[in-house]
């Protein structure tokens, strides 16, 4: 039985990627919120 997490990185990037949240509003809230929490990787 295959498991349910087959990685693809294009498709991660395309989903969850820095371009991705810049893109809207909202997301970029999220980038700014990690930026204050000092996160070492903002996004995928």
């Amino acid at each position: 039985m295959k498991r349910t997490y087959q990685p693809k990185k294009i498709q991660r990037q395309k989903e969850h990627g820095f371009l991705k949240r810049m893109k809207t509003r909202s997301g970029r809230d999220i980038l700014k919120a990690r930026r204050q929490k000092g996160r070492k990787k903002l996004s995928a």
